[in-house]
């Protein structure tokens, strides 16, 4: 496991890393969730692999530092994982980024153009939300106060997500968890949405065929983003359907 300072503080975003040809590809997990556990089966799958790829974890996620004076906005979180992508020499990076991921890697995109050659954004948060009490995700936990998720909110929340989710989201920080779900349900100014309407970068969005059309899909064509549909699957594309994963996004990946 590889690992850089990202932080005046000394705090330390971590990744695995598979060896393979340049320019590299970087994986970014959703909210409570880890790259390694959602995505070593698709970077090593026969479609994918032979690439060199980071599967990196977030501030306050998985093997990462999980700093308590941090403020885990999207902005934060991007600039963090810029400084872990500039130590560890990748630039012009493929980013291949899940859910709130995907949010973070659309600002760091934004805000580090040169980090980042081209985004295939999977499922990932657009546009701000509310706020939806006993929901399980991003909107529940922003329900709470920041003391009511820590003095027992999170097992509420624990309760509501299930076993799987909750294995990986037991190791994030619960501060992190919490702040970042607020500020994921605020979005960004401009929106998520609206920098990647203005975004040069080619980038393709997958979402699960079940849930059908994209909201403002038309209008993210037209900026140059391709939509993808994939079948026999949820939000968690990957895990659910990894063959057709990994073609979507192997397809993605060679878009001219």
């Amino acid at each position: 496991m590889k690992n850089a300072v990202v932080t005046p503080e000394g705090d330390r975003i971590r990744w695995v890393e598979l060896p393979g040809e340049e320019p590299a590809r970087v994986y970014v997990h959703g909210l409570g969730a880890t790259s390694p556990a959602y995505f070593t089966a698709s970077a090593t799958h026969q479609l994918l692999a032979g690439r060199r790829s980071l599967l990196v974890d977030l501030l306050g996620h998985g093997h990462s530092d999980r700093p308590e004076g941090f403020s885990y906005t999207l902005e934060a979180h991007a600039d963090a994982l810029a400084a872990a992508l500039t130590a560890a020499g990748a630039k012009g990076a493929e980013l291949i980024a899940h859910s709130m991921g995907g949010a973070v890697a659309i600002v760091l995109a934004h805000r580090h153009p040169h980090l980042v050659s081209r985004l295939v954004l999977v499922d990932a948060n657009l546009d701000p939300q509310q706020p939806v009490p006993v929901m399980p995700g991003s909107s529940g936990i922003a329900s709470y106060t920041e003391e009511e998720f820590l003095s027992g909110g999170w097992a509420e929340v624990r309760d509501r997500v299930g076993a799987h989710w909750w294995a990986t989201m037991r190791l994030a920080g619960r501060t992190a968890l919490y702040r970042t779900a607020v500020h994921l349900v605020a979005g960004t100014t401009p929106t998520m949405r609206e920098l990647l309407l203005e975004s040069e970068i080619p980038c393709t969005y997958l979402l699960p065929e079940a849930d059908g059309p994209l909201p403002g899909a038309e209008a993210l064509e037209a900026s140059g983003v391709a939509v993808v549909s994939v079948p026999d699957c949820g939000h968690n594309i990957m895990l659910d359907n990894p063959e057709g994963f990994a073609r979507a996004t192997a397809a993605a990946l060679a878009r001219d």
